[in-house]
């Protein structure tokens, strides 16, 4: 069987870092870890192309030699897999689809001839079972989770890494706890599975083998889920590194309770980890509390930060604005909470309810879901639900909210003071002559913010405060700085699409009175 294996467009959005990828001439941040998983579970018989479109399109040729035709993908990427599903159905190629959109939204990719849901290691062989006794057609489901230690290798040799920043590994799916709008729990439920410590770095040594040697992102929705088996990977993976010279820097996802755990901590920088994604969603202790978001409650969130900084890992961190009973100014005390707590990159949404969360199911039975306009979920996404204070006023907030958070010369500053706090790694990796691409990039970055901007000399001055107070980080520094290349594009991007899509609520909403009105 030739399988074409097709990952669909991300729209642009918070992760998409576009203008730094530019400059060191890389296309896409991650690869497709689903993609490469799933061709590893398949039949090992038959014959993969991946294409990830990201990259380029499908070529004629591709699709004249594909028997079957693979997507998979995230609600972010709704439009282009749904025109790719068209698109092979047009060709006349047998389709499958699956990933976290088609297993939470099954009914919109119908057109699909089989919808591989829930997790592959289970349904993948009732699919391949199926084609085996001729037929064309099925829907394959489970509400088992599977035991990922016999998840294979994924087929990484099917990736062309020259186009991809960093790599892609997963150590364990699910996370302990039940805030009410994540999807994270319904699709991989809240008991998290962990690989063995040797598997992972099976994993690691394949991508060491295939020539790999820069970063890799952990993709784990949280890694600390199961401590004890973090642990027990985090030994072993220090005398890898240690052995292999440390080839890759690691970074991830984690809850806060990751600052109140100082051995686990040290090991991950002992391990070269040197960044986490928190889950912080707001300072306000009532919205926390309310969608059930307790392990945020139970320490002071500015100190949690500050532990986690020290120790050596720099954060990022997700809030979000519209929140039930939440009070005017939620976005001004978000800036605030981000401003003292140091937190460079601050991942900014509007909440969203997610198909079959808590708070989808909650808002459903109360009739507050608003399913019309931009449904593909992203940053520059119109809440789609009613909220309990004015639309307008939350939209207005966020987008003020955004641009203040990636001025120039607030996120300058912001940044310098997370990094004279910052743990010095502990790593020693093997020295390495930069890319040309690289170079090229610094000298970008350094024109830009150094010479042609109003902030050079916030950039000049706090550049040589890194070199004397904590040089070992000086790297990680200016690289943290290049960001803001792409948050300075995208905060106009969510401005102008945030903008549109009220205005059109706001020309709906006033139809449907003035309809009212008329009918009485």
């Amino acid at each position: 069987m030739r399988a074409l294996l097709i990952y669909p467009v991300f729209p642009p959005t918070f992760w998409s870092y576009n203008k730094i990828l530019e400059l060191v001439d890389r296309k896409v941040l991650l690869p497709p870890l689903g993609m490469v998983t799933v061709a590893a579970i398949l039949p090992q018989q038959w014959e993969f192309k991946l294409v990830d479109r990201n990259i380029r399109a499908v070529t004629e040729a591709e699709w004249d030699w594909a028997e079957i035709v693979i997507l998979s993908g995230m609600i972010v990427q709704r439009q282009d897999l749904i025109e790719q599903i068209h698109e092979a159905k047009q060709r006349g190629k047998l389709v499958a689809v699956g990933g976290p959109y088609p297993t939470s939204i099954p009914h919109e990719v119908a057109e699909a001839d089989f919808l591989i849901l829930d997790e592959g290691e289970i349904t993948i062989p009732m699919f391949v079972e199926a084609l085996a006794r001729g037929e064309t057609k099925g829907v394959f489901r489970t509400t088992e989770k599977p035991d990922v230690t016999i998840t294979p290798i994924p087929r990484y040799d099917l990736l062309d890494f020259e186009a991809y920043d960093s790599m892609s590994v997963q150590f364990s799916r699910g996370c302990p706890f039940q805030c009410e709008f994540c999807d994270i729990i319904v699709l991989y439920g809240r008991k998290p599975r962990t690989k063995t410590p040797a598997q992972l770095l099976k994993e690691l040594d394949y991508l060491y083998e295939l020539g790999w040697r820069r970063g890799v992102f952990m993709v784990d929705d949280n890694f600390i889920g199961n401590k004890r088996n973090v642990k027990l990977l985090l030994k072993e993976l220090k005398v890898w590194q240690e052995e292999h010279q440390y080839p890759f820097r690691f970074n991830t996802e984690a809850s806060v309770d990751l600052a109140a755990d100082p051995e686990l901590m040290e090991m991950m920088v002992d391990c070269y980890f040197d960044a986490v994604f928190l889950g912080i969603e707001t300072p306000d202790e009532e919205s926390l509390q309310l969608t059930k978001k307790f392990q945020n409650t139970r320490s002071s969130l500015t100190e949690t930060v500050e532990k986690i900084i020290k120790a050596g890992l720099r954060p990022m961190a997700g809030f979000i604005i519209g929140f039930d009973g939440e009070k005017k100014g939620a976005a001004d005390r978000i800036i605030n909470f981000v401003e003292e707590a140091a937190i460079p990159t601050a991942l900014f949404g509007m909440l969203q309810a997610l198909p079959n969360t808590a708070l989808w199911t909650r808002l459903e039975k109360e009739g507050r879901l608003r399913l019309t306009g931009k449904q593909d979920i992203n940053q520059s996404t119109l809440m789609n639900f009613v909220p309990t204070r004015p639309i307008e006023d939350i939209a207005t907030e966020y987008i003020e909210a955004f641009w203040k958070l990636y001025d120039p010369e607030v996120f300058l500053d912001r940044t310098y003071r997370c990094f004279l706090k910052l743990g010095a790694p502990k790593a020693k990796p093997a020295f390495k002559l930069p890319r040309r691409a690289d170079l090229y990039a610094l000298a970008v970055i350094i024109w830009r913010q150094g010479f042609k901007r109003s902030t050079r000399w916030k950039f000049w001055q706090n550049l040589f405060g890194i070199l004397r107070h904590n040089p070992a980080n000086a790297e990680h520094y200016i690289t943290v700085c290049a960001h803001n290349e792409h948050f300075l594009e995208y905060r106009q991007i969510v401005r102008d699409e945030i903008m549109a899509q009220l205005a059109e609520f706001q020309r709906q909403e006033a139809l449907t009175s003035e309809k009212t009105a008329i009918a009485a």
